[in-house]
């Protein structure tokens, strides 16, 4: 029953969508997209489902999980947790008498400009091997895509959280379904564990399109959810601003800006396989848009000038080499265009 009822409600929306929603959903199925579902002024006005999609079925997000890390730190901001601006070696204390570990701060750790070696795209260390990388830059002075720092920050919040409210939060992911997922409606299907049995960070959530569209609802809203603060709004505003080494990136969100020599080359070669910032028509985009991205085209766009979250998921974390290789492999730039058109 209540799948049917799912049925109905996107079937009504699909209905009464504009030209360029049924554009945009045309382009989606084209390059083999799963979902595509609209907010606009907090209400649903587009979904669909192709492709063998439903509204019900969950999709691994990939690296799209990373920006769950902006708000569990400001979650633990509001707790009493943490600073974005305290070393790392406060917490993590073999660090404090490395001459350049001991400088780094969290909010480098977020930013991915903490001097720290990334590690292979898709490949999470466990916390503890993490914690252990070598440096290969001054904290600050640059700017690597990978999986090392958000496992450095699991870490720190694991060993947080063992002391905060009698332990019982026993992971990052327990404490932001709790702080921040339940209370908005969009709890995960699943979430990949490593080695260690933690929750990666870094790439591994599944979540519908409607519940991924409730995270960037609560985003749009700077934190909050229907008039509710749930973390600390003045840290949360900060995943949004770029760093002086990449201001493309905020604090595991991308943003809309103009990207850093070391954005373009991750661009090119990481996963996310992004063209936001190489499109010849990158600058119709809003340039208030930021988003979450993840291997495949897996999306969570925000636009806050246009009170718009746009979510667009793929089955696969790898898009087939010959559709690459044909150019017809998904492109943000030109879903977002016949949207927006």
């Amino acid at each position: 029953m209540r799948l049917l009822l799912l049925i109905g409600m996107a079937s009504l929306i699909a209905a009464q969508a504009t030209a360029d929603e049924r554009a945009a959903a045309a382009y989606n199925a084209s390059v083999g997209g799963v979902s595509f579902l609209v907010i606009k002024n907090g209400a649903i006005v587009y979904e669909d489902y192709p492709n063998g999609g439903r509204a019900d079925r969950a999709w691994n997000l990939a690296s799209g999980t990373k920006s769950f890390s902006c708000a569990i730190a400001a979650a633990a901001v509001r707790d009493g947790i943490l600073s974005l601006d305290e070393p790392a070696a406060d917490t993590l204390t073999e660090w404090r008498t490395d001459p350049l570990r001991s400088q780094v701060t969290i909010r480098q750790i977020l930013s991915l400009t903490s001097g720290l070696h990334a590690g292979p795209i898709g490949r999470a260390p466990t916390y503890s091997a993490a914690v252990e990388t070598k440096m290969r830059a001054d904290p600050g002075e640059s700017f690597a895509y990978g999986p090392v720092n958000f496992q450095v920050f699991g870490e720190i919040m694991r060993r947080k959280l063992a002391r905060f409210d009698g332990g019982r939060f026993k992971d990052p992911a327990s404490y932001l379904e709790a702080r921040v997922l339940r209370p908005i409606g969009a709890t995960p299907a699943a979430w990949k564990r490593g080695r260690d049995g933690q929750p990666t960070l870094p790439h591994g959530s599944e979540f519908t399109a409607r519940n991924w569209a409730r995270y960037g609802q609560f985003a749009l809203e700077g934190g909050a959810w229907k008039g509710r603060a749930l973390v600390d709004r003045t840290s949360f505003s900060e995943c949004f601003k770029g760093s002086a080494a990449n201001p493309a990136y905020g604090l595991a969100w991308w943003l809309n800006r103009e990207p850093s020599k070391d954005t373009l080359a991750a661009s090119r070669t990481m996963t996310v396989a992004s063209d936001l910032f190489t499109h010849p028509r990158r600058g119709e985009i809003p340039r208030d848009l930021f988003m979450a991205a993840g291997a495949g085209g897996q999306r969570l766009y925000v636009i806050p000038s246009q009170n718009l979250v746009i979510v667009r998921q793929y089955p696969r974390l790898m898009e087939p080499r010959r559709k690459v290789r044909r150019g017809e492999s998904f492109s943000d730039v030109e879903f977002l265009l016949r949207l927006l058109d």
